[in-house]
Parts: C-alpha cells; sequence; structure tokens
C-alpha cells in the first residue's frame, strides 16, 4: 500500500479537505500513474453534494485524470514508466457481458466500476484524481498522444469522451446540422469536435453572453434560447442536438427543432425527473436519448482524433487550495471552459508558484 496526499469530500455537501488515502500495491497487470492534471466535472459535484443519490464518503472526486507511469505490473504490456496516460470514468467493468466484449465497457450489464464513489471487485471504495498517484489496470488506462499537452488532456477523459461518443454514434459529419444545448465544459468540447467531423454546428445557450468564444471554437451559428424568436425560426432544423446541460429542460420546445427523424441525445444529467408529452416525439419520428461516456477503445480513438485535430480543452489551471471555489464557479456558470487542477499543489509541500488560474489553454 502507498499513502499519498489527496482532497476529499468528508460528508455529502461538506467542503473537500486535504487528506491521505492508501492505494493498493500494483498488481500483475496494473500500472501506478503520478498524476499530473486532473479536471473539475460537475460530475464531482453533483456526487459529492449527493444529487445523484447516496454517496460514499469520504469521497475524492476527479475522473479526468492526466499522468506518467513511474510503474508498472509484471504482466503489463502497453505502457512502459515515462509513458503519458489517462484515466477517464471507470476503473474496470465485468469484461464478460456482451457489452463489454463490444467495447462498450461503460454499458456494462453488471454495471462499472467507477474511477470514484464506487466499490471495486474486492468491496473497496474507489478514489479518483484529486490526489498525487493512482494504481490503475492497463485495460482501462489510455495513451496520451504526444500532440496534446496533459492539461489540456486531462478534461477530454469525461468532457471529450462524453461529447465524442454520441456524436460518432448518430453520424454528425458533412451534410449533417448539430446543435449544442449549452457552452459550458462538456458543450465547448462538442462544439470543437462536431466542427473537427465536418457537421454544421450551432450553439443554444441562455444568452449571447459566450457568443464570441462560440464561434471561435467552431460554431457556425449561436443562439439565445431565452428569445422564443429562436424556436420560431429553428423549428425542424437539426439532425442532432447534443443537450450537455444538467437542469431540467422544456423537452417539447427542444424536439421541435429536430428534423424528422432527428434525435436529441441528453450527456447532461439532471437530478430532477422529466416529464414529457409523447407527441413531441411521435409526430416526426423523433428520439430522444441518452449516451454516456465511451469504451475504452473509443476514449483512444477520441484521444487521436483531438491530437489530429489539435483539439484540447479551454482550461483554467488552479491549485488544489482552490478546489472549494471553483465548484461554486462552476454552479455559477463562471468557468470558461473546465477547471483544471495542478496536481502537485496537493500535497502540503506541492509547488504553488503563482500562476495566473485565470489562463485559459487549448
Amino acid at each position: 500500500m502507498t499513502t499519498v496526499a489527496a482532497y476529499a469530500a468528508p460528508a455529502s455537501k461538506a467542503p473537500l479537505e486535504r487528506t491521505t488515502i492508501e492505494r493498493r500495491p500494483v498488481g500483475e497487470f496494473d500500472v501506478l500513474i503520478d498524476i499530473k492534471f486532473a479536471g473539475i466535472c460537475h460530475s464531482d459535484i453533483h456526487q459529492a453534494r449527493e444529487g445523484w443519490g447516496e454517496a460514499i464518503f469520504p469521497m475524492v472526486p476527479g475522473h479526468e485524470i492526466a499522468g506518467i507511469v513511474s510503474e508498472v505490473g509484471p504482466g503489463v504490456t502497453r505502457f512502459a514508466v515515462g509513458d503519458r496516460v489517462g484515466v477517464g470514468c471507470m476503473v474496470d467493468s465485468c469484461r464478460e457481458c456482451e457489452n463489454c466484449k463490444a467495447g462498450l465497457e461503460q454499458y456494462c450489464l453488471k454495471g462499472n466500476v467507477g474511477t470514484y464513489n464506487a466499490l471495486d471487485k474486492n468491496g473497496e471504495p474507489t478514489y479518483g484524481g484529486y490526489s498525487e498517484k493512482i494504481v490503475v489496470d492497463e485495460n482501462f488506462t489510455v495513451r496520451i498522444p504526444d500532440g496534446l499537452s496533459l492539461d489540456v488532456a486531462a478534461p477530454l477523459l469525461c468532457a471529450g469522451i462524453t461529447t465524442y461518443s454520441p456524436l460518432r454514434h448518430w453520424n454528425a459529419g458533412p451534410g449533417k446540422k448539430v446543435a449544442v444545448l449549452g457552452m459550458g465544459g462538456l458543450g465547448h468540447m462538442g462544439v470543437k469536435i462536431a466542427h473537427a467531423l465536418g457537421a454544421e454546428v450551432t450553439v443554444l445557450s441562455q444568452s449571447l453572453r459566450k457568443k464570441d468564444d462560440g464561434l471561435k471554437l467552431g460554431a457556425d451559428h449561436y443562439y439565445a434560447t431565452s428569445d422564443p424568436k429562436t424556436f420560431e425560426e429553428l423549428r425542424g432544423s437539426f439532425d442532432i442536438i447534443l443537450s450537455t446541460v444538467s437542469a431540467p429542460l422544456d423537452f417539447g420546445a427542444f424536439l421541435s427543432l429536430l428534423r424528422t427523424d432527428g434525435a436529441l441525445v441528453n450527456v447532461g444529467a439532471p437530478e430532477e425527473p422529466i416529464s414529457l408529452n409523447l407527441f413531441s416525439v411521435i409526430g416526426g419520428r423523433k428520439s430522444l436519448s441518452g449516451s454516456g461516456i465511451g469504451g475504452i477503445q473509443e476514449t483512444q480513438e477520441m484521444l487521436d482524433f483531438c491530437a489530429e485535430h489539435g483539439l484540447g480543452a479551454e482550461i483554467e489551471l488552479i491549485s488544489a487550495s482552490e478546489i472549494n471555489d471553483a465548484y461554486e464557479r462552476v454552479l455559477a456558470s463562471d468557468v470558461r471552459y473546465r477547471f483544471v487542477i495542478d496536481t502537485a499543489t496537493i500535497s502540503p509541500s506541492g509547488r504553488t508558484d503563482g500562476r495566473d488560474p485565470s489562463v485559459r489553454r487549448a
């Protein structure tokens, strides 16, 4: 066992605080990763505050992990010490069901093992990326291409794959009109990826406050959903609407924006249940769908795609001491567009080099 510094929520809705956790010994097929950067996802807040149900505490959040391999088990064949790697939202699955065998480990029929707030096969709680090190099976570790710096690559392990997977599945590309609903941590990557895939991209956001950013990141059009004229003008326009928001929506209104056979795909997960008049989908043979992350193979494909097209997240780099403030800013939509923790600052003796956390990089 290895003792490492981490930031954890000791109880539901409690501020995160510095602590220590135990990492398991490196097994035959494990890699030990020195975490360099960890993204802050809205999912971290939902889980640390039990918005999605009962959780396991103390909780070390973080499933957007980028780092360097520092040790490998004797059976490891995919990675070597010094490799640049990432870990996303899951660290294991049954590996035997039809979904796992099809490379859809995210939809494991027995339930995948989350990177944090989960129990592993030995019944031990998993702890995430707000920590100095992590031990992960090589089969749930991905390679970060040299073309991506680790800080802007970290959010791709959730925000990148969560938007890439549905855009690929619903065939976003040339000739398709894609709307990205919400211009935040997920949404800004959805815009970049949909544009790189060759689709015509529209951002649907509450206001026009981020319009210049949206157009710069690859959107062709930008509309405010607070303006009723938007729904009149765009009625029947889109093949795909990718909803990245975690707040309740008027789904009937957004379904009206789809073409025949169009799909409204949810990757944001509101804490509240929704209601829906089924005539919203019956008329026009429309689909209201959802999508999780991607499997390990698809996550690697996404990273390679992003490296090829020069797509990294737009980030604000912060120190670990700023995590609680960052949570509040995420809830206030005051981040452009992903907070990333410099994990060297997690240790009491870690770096505090005065970096400007407002610096945005891609």
